[in-house]
């Protein structure tokens, strides 16, 4: 029932701005317009570009230790491992928290390339001294990621980032 009364009144108000731009019958075939064509500035383009946002994001400054904010910069050169935990776009380590199911507290490592097992394993041994207990991992092969329970978000974080990453 609606459908139709939508496409009438969307075709008459089609109709009436295709009336409103038709010129009249005895105006003129000819008219000429008070204002001039369109005037291209290049050489005022530059403040349009500082407008334009960047396609990518820019490469961090040098830092010789952690950034003012507490950023940690990568190595210049990766370390001799199995395994490699590639930075975000963002240049940030990848290590973040989640909640499932309600209240189950997750920390999860993404980005990784090589020998998943090895740095599970690492994750594991370096969690046990740290907290006196072994936590529970999941290493998925295919999101080439691991989740481990618990928050260890800031440690791991610190962690990765002193071997290199």
């Amino acid at each position: 029932m609606a459908a139709p009364i939508l496409r009438r009144t969307t075709l008459g108000a089609l109709n009436a701005v295709v009336r409103l731009q038709r010129p009249c019958s005895g105006s003129a075939t000819s008219t000429s317009s008070q204002y001039p064509g369109i005037v291209e500035s290049h050489e005022e383009y530059h403040f349009v570009e500082r407008l334009i946002p960047p396609t990518q994001v820019p490469r961090p400054p040098k830092h010789t230790g952690p950034a003012p904010s507490g950023w940690i910069p990568p190595k210049d050169t990766l370390p001799d491992l199995p395994y490699v935990v590639r930075r975000s776009r963002m240049h940030n380590i990848p290590v973040y928290t989640d909640i499932t199911h309600g209240n189950r507290h997750m920390t999860i490592i993404r980005k990784i390339e090589g020998d998943l097992w090895a740095l599970e394993a690492e994750v594991r041994e370096f969690l046990t001294n740290l907290t006196g207990r072994t936590p529970a991992t999941q290493v998925n092969e295919i999101n080439k990621s691991i989740r481990i329970k618990g928050y260890f978000d800031k440690e791991l974080q610190t962690w990765l980032a002193e071997k290199g990453f």
